[in-house]
C-alpha cells in the first residue's frame, strides 16, 4: 500500500522544523549577555570592642587556699584513781570555758580520808620503832665500853641492821603517806589547760576506774589550721623549714558567709613531706586566741572552714590580664594604640588566680590595648572602633556571655 500525502509531508517537515529550533537556539545562546552594572565593593564593617591599656607593673601574688580550723591540743580526760563520781562541775559542760587548776569532776574521798589516816599511823609507829632501835644501839655502844674491850665494836653489838631496818621502815611508811595525800588530791580531776570542753561522758554517782575516758577537752590558747599547697604555689612563697625562719602572714576568712569576717594568722611551720595521694605540702598556720577572749575578736571555732590568703612574692614589670579575656586557654586579642589593627598574642601564664593572669611579655609593648569585648571568631588584621564605657546592663551582659564562654573550656590553671 503506497503512503500518502500527508505521511510523506511529515517525513519532509519534521527534520526541517528540528534544524531550525537547534539554530534558533544555537543564536540565542550565542549572544553574550547585557552588561551588568560593576557593584561598588562594600568597605569591611570595623570591630567594635572594649579596651584596656597595659603597663607593666609590680605584682604581689596571693595565694588562696581553705583548711579546717582545729585545735593543736584536745585529749581525753581521765582519772588515776578509782572512785564514785560525787559532783561533776559547772565548768565540764560541753562548750563550757575552763581555766588551769580548775576542778572538774569530784569523787567521793571517804575510802581515800580513811587511807591517809591508815598511812600517818604507820609512819608514827615507824618512826617510834626507830626512835626505840636508835636509844638501843646507843646503849649498847656505852654496854660496850664499859666492859672495857679494847677492840672497836662489830654492827651487830651496835645494833646496826636493826636500825638500819627501822630507817627503812619510816622511808616506806613516808612514801605511803605521800601516796596516800597524792590519792585524796586525785579524787578532785582538775582541768590540765585553759580549754573548753568538747564533750562529757560520765554522770553523778557513776563508777569509774583509773584511764576511764571523763570527755574530751581542748586548749584554747591558739589554734592551727592545716592549708594545702600546689607544687605550683610552693615557688612564690619562702616557707618557714626551721624555728628560725620568719612566719609568713596569713589572713582568714569565714569559708561559710564569705568576707564578712577575718583573722590574722601566721604559717609557722610545714609538715615534712608532700601527702601521697594529692603531691601538696601543707602549711601549718597558727591563730592566737582563737575564741578572742583576750583580744575581743569575732570566734572562730574549731572545725570551721576558712579561706586563707598568704601573702607571696612579688612579681617584678609584669602585666594583668583579665581570665574573662583569654581565649583558648593561652591567646589574647591585642589592639595597636596607632593603626587600631586588631592582632592576636599567645601568652604563657606567670602565675593566676581565680580572676586574672599575670604575665611577663617583653614583646608587649607598654601602652599596647587589650580588647575586652568576648569575640570567639575575631577577624585577625581587622580595623577596631574603640567602645566607650558601657551602661551597666549592658557590661553586665557582656560580662555574663564572656563567662559563659569560658566556662565551656577547661582551663589549666
Amino acid at each position: 500500500m503506497k503512503p500518502g500525502l500527508p505521511s510523506i509531508l511529515v517525513r519532509i517537515l519534521l527534520p526541517i522544523v528540528i534544524l531550525g529550533a537547534g539554530g534558533w537556539l544555537y543564536v540565542k545562546l550565542s549572544e553574550k549577555p547585557p552588561k551588568k552594572e560593576e557593584k561598588q565593593e562594600k568597605k569591611p564593617n570595623r570591630i567594635i570592642t572594649r579596651v584596656a591599656e597595659l603597663q607593666p607593673q609590680d605584682v604581689t601574688t596571693i595565694i588562696q587556699t581553705r583548711g579546717i580550723v582545729r585545735a593543736h591540743n584536745e585529749v581525753s580526760l581521765t582519772p588515776r584513781v578509782a572512785g564514785m563520781i560525787k559532783n561533776v562541775l559547772s565548768g565540764f559542760e560541753p562548750g563550757a570555758f575552763f581555766a588551769k587548776g580548775d576542778i572538774l569532776v569530784e569523787l567521793d574521798e571517804v575510802d581515800f580520808q580513811t587511807a591517809l589516816l591508815s598511812a600517818k599511823a604507820q609512819v608514827a609507829r615507824a618512826k617510834a620503832t626507830l626512835a626505840f632501835e636508835q636509844t638501843r644501839a646507843k646503849q649498847a655502844k656505852l654496854n660496850w665500853e664499859d666492859l672495857g674491850f679494847d677492840e672497836e665494836p662489830n654492827e651487830l653489838v651496835l645494833r646496826l641492821p636493826q636500825l638500819r631496818e627501822a630507817e627503812a621502815s619510816v622511808t616506806s611508811a613516808e612514801a605511803q603517806l605521800e601516796q596516800a595525800q597524792r590519792n585524796l588530791e586525785r579524787t578532785k580531776i582538775r582541768a590540765p589547760f585553759d580549754g573548753r570542753v568538747l564533750e562529757r561522758n560520765i554522770g553523778i554517782g557513776q563508777s569509774i576506774g583509773p584511764g576511764t575516758n571523763l570527755g574530751k577537752v581542748f586548749a584554747t590558747d591558739y589554734a592551727e589550721i592545716d592549708l594545702p599547697l600546689s607544687a605550683k604555689d610552693l615557688k612564690f612563697i619562702d616557707l618557714p623549714e626551721s624555728a628560725e625562719d620568719p612566719a609568713v602572714e596569713v589572713t582568714l576568712t569565714d569559708a561559710i558567709h564569705s568576707g564578712e569576717k577575718s583573722w590574722k594568722a601566721k604559717i609557722i611551720r610545714t609538715q615534712g613531706a608532700l601527702d601521697p595521694s594529692s603531691l601538696e605540702l601543707f602549711a601549718i598556720a597558727r591563730i592566737q586566741d582563737p575564741f578572742g577572749l583576750t583580744s575581743g575578736n569575732p570566734p572562730l571555732r574549731v572545725g570551721q572552714p576558712v579561706v586563707a590568703s598568704i601573702s607571696g612574692k612579688v612579681l617584678k614589670q609584669v602585666y594583668t590580664i583579665p581570665r574573662t579575656v583569654v581565649r583558648q586557654l593561652d591567646r589574647i586579642l591585642l589592639v595597636d594604640p596607632k593603626e587600631f589593627v586588631l592582632s592576636k598574642r599567645n601568652i604563657e601564664p606567670l602565675w593566676a588566680n581565680e580572676k586574672e593572669i599575670i604575665i611577663r611579655d617583653d614583646s608587649i609593648e607598654p601602652g599596647t590595648l587589650l580588647a575586652l569585648t568576648p569575640m570567639p571568631w575575631p577577624p585577625i588584621g581587622s580595623k577596631v572602633e574603640i567602645k566607650g564605657e558601657e551602661p551597666e546592663v549592658e557590661k553586665k551582659q557582656t560580662e555574663e556571655d564572656g563567662s559563659e564562654y569560658h566556662r565551656r573550656r577547661r582551663r589549666r590553671f
